[in-house]
């Protein structure tokens, strides 16, 4: 699959054949709006009767048509060029009279010449199952039929999850306690230190040499770390989650190494910024959303507290990688006095009913420190909700100690005040017996406890983030939110197109039972949080640049509450995606009707 697509296929010679029907119409236009009225006309001549003669389409093709009418139709306005920064309409009349566009770019010919074949009711993608009529049968035979159906639906998902292992298996636990003995050695740890949360934060691996000890690892990606330690990145990874990385070579463990060891377009883009940082990688504008030092607030009633700048283990894609100097950085607590500035801040804003106490990771502080910040916040009589967010029941479970639950199940009042934990599980193979104790902890104490996760490439093959979302269901944990990974330059090695998330949703999510796809998929826009991507009208296609990228404008969550500027994003090509799932072996047929999701 490495050659994959064919040369031939995605061209500017075969978008002249394959839009001949389009581009015909363009060719003796003698203006730029008169290209965008033709378009414009095609577009929705063919939306207006989709079937053009064509008594073969069925709904779901129909509807495709429908999809693609509203994107292209979208992208071919002025107003579409001036928020892309550029004219997709212009590019379709040059290709049409045949004039030199070299900045074009086999992605943007993917796109239009799937954009083409949907409006045209062409799209190579069909459903790949058809479903038997019923119309003639009574009720209960066509009810068989149908649950048959429903059954061959369930039993192809549930065989395509069952690709990805888990850290619950035999096999697995087994490869672990190998790898827990020989990182044990290497650490000059005892067996009964593994358990011992603080000597796991104690033993961070934070160096080049010590991380290429206990993980097998190219002779590339030991440079690529050395360069980040050299040049005074973020690296840490706990010693218990080292172990979830197998020695020999195999894809089972590609999203737990791709969590903590950096690439090297990531090293070299940070290491360029270092000095300035803070205003190159702040993707999410935190520094325009904070009132006062230590809280970040973009909604409402509810508001960040960051007490704690650190974690033992820095994660590659993290949104605050900008303010982390070092993994359990011994200075990364703020001063009391700032604390308490902060806490006053909540308590002179009567409209703050919750609180996210994150970071960092505040869990990787002891338990009297820990009390000390809750009491604080507790002490704020309205408050009804408080978050905790952290990794710790995944990097390193053994900190939720019989204790520390206890601590948090303390503040929990019913009636009164709720707490709960909000982590982050990325793939399958990170759920281990460690794991499921720490959150059963944490639920006998009336504690629920949330997912979020950042949908990344090493996240994204077919039915993969499903297996994760039907494991954290079995051992407690509620999935919650999906994020598209930030649109961060040194992160583009972890970014995945949004119609790849929509797809993922529609078509392997929605087949799981109701709770366990409790989670939204979001996109957060800088200075404004979180887009829900579940509807069109969250935002809007505006362009395909040369290289395939999409751009979308993204309202914001208050548009009709209050007037607040757009967003402006550009996505990752469909293209490049597809590419590099093909690298790893993937079959990229299996994901065609990604085009057809907006």
């Amino acid at each position: 699959m490495g050659n994959w697509p064919p040369a031939e296929l995605y061209t500017r010679e075969n978008l002249k054949k394959e839009g001949r029907c389009l581009l015909d119409l363009l060719k003796d236009c003698s203006s730029v709006a008169q290209v965008r009225r033709r378009i414009f006309d095609w577009v929705k001549d063919r939306e207006f009767d989709p079937r053009q003669g064509n008594l073969q389409l069925q709904p779901g093709e129909i509807i495709r048509v429908r999809d693609c009418a509203l994107a292209f139709s979208g992208m071919v306005k002025a107003t579409s060029d001036e928020r892309s920064g550029f004219s997709v309409a212009q590019a379709l009349w040059d290709i049409a009279r045949g004039r030199d566009r070299k900045d074009l770019q086999a992605g943007f010919f993917a796109e239009m010449i799937h954009l083409i074949q949907g409006v045209d009711g062409r799209a190579p993608f069909k459903a790949a199952d058809e479903s038997r009529s019923t119309s003639d049968m009574d009720g209960r035979e066509a009810s068989r039929i149908r649950s048959d159906e429903l059954d061959r639906i369930w039993e192809a998902a549930e065989a395509r999850m069952l690709r990805y292992e888990d850290g619950l298996s035999a096999k697995a636990i087994r490869r672990r306690e190998k790898r827990r003995d020989l990182i044990l050695e290497a650490l000059g740890g005892r067996p009964e230190d593994w358990g011992n949360w603080k000597w796991q934060v104690g033993h961070t691996i934070v160096s080049a040499e010590k991380i290429a000890k206990v993980v097998r690892m190219s002779a590339e990606e030991r440079e690529v770390i050395a360069k980040a330690c050299k040049s005074h990145l973020p690296f840490g990874v706990t010693p218990y989650y080292a172990s979830l990385m197998d020695d020999e070579s195999s894809d089972r463990d590609r999203a737990v190494r791709a969590q903590v060891l950096p690439p090297k377009r990531y090293v070299d883009e940070m290491a360029r910024h270092r000095k300035k940082r803070g205003r190159m990688f702040d993707f999410m504008g935190e520094f325009y959303t904070s009132p006062i030092d230590l809280i970040t607030r973009r909604y409402p009633a509810i508001l960040i507290l960051k007490p704690y700048n650190t974690c033992p283990q820095i994660c590659v894609y993290c949104q605050r990688n900008w303010e982390i100097d070092e993994a359990m950085d011994p200075h990364a607590l703020a001063p009391w006095e700032k604390i308490q500035e902060a806490i006053d801040w909540i308590r002179d804003h009567p409209s703050i009913r919750e609180v996210l106490i994150t970071g960092g990771d505040p869990l990787t502080l002891g338990d009297v420190r820990v009390k000390k910040i809750l009491d604080a916040v507790a002490a704020i009589p309205r408050l009804d909700v408080i978050r905790i967010g952290s990794r710790a029941p995944v990097t390193v479970p053994m900190r939720i100690t019989k204790s520390l639950a206890d601590l948090l199940g303390s503040y929990r009042e019913p009636g009164k005040r709720e707490i709960c934990l909000v982590t982050h599980l990325e793939h399958p193979y990170e759920i281990t017996p460690e794991v499921v104790t720490a959150v059963d902890r944490l639920k006998r104490r009336g504690i629920n406890v949330f997912n979020q996760q950042v949908y990344t490439f090493f996240t994204s093959r077919r039915f993969e983030t499903a297996r994760l979302r039907m494991l954290m269901r079995r051992i407690g944990i509620d999935p919650y939110y999906t994020f598209v990974a930030k649109g961060k330059e040194e992160t583009n090695d972890y970014r995945v197109p949004l119609a790849r998330m929509l797809q993922e949703q529609k078509e392997e999510a929605r087949l799981l039972p109701g709770i366990r796809r409790t989670d939204e998929v979001v996109y957060n826009v800088p200075r404004l949080g979180k887009n829900h991507a579940r509807a069109y009208q969250h935002r809007e296609l505006v362009g395909i640049l040369p290289d395939g990228s999409r751009v979308y404008k993204f309202h914001p969550w208050e548009k009709n509450i209050i007037q607040r500027e757009n967003y402006i994003g550009s996505d990752v090509p469909i293209l490049d995606y597809l590419q590099r799932l093909a690298a790893i072996g993937e079959d990229p047929d299996e994901y065609k009707s990604i085009w057809y999701y907006f």
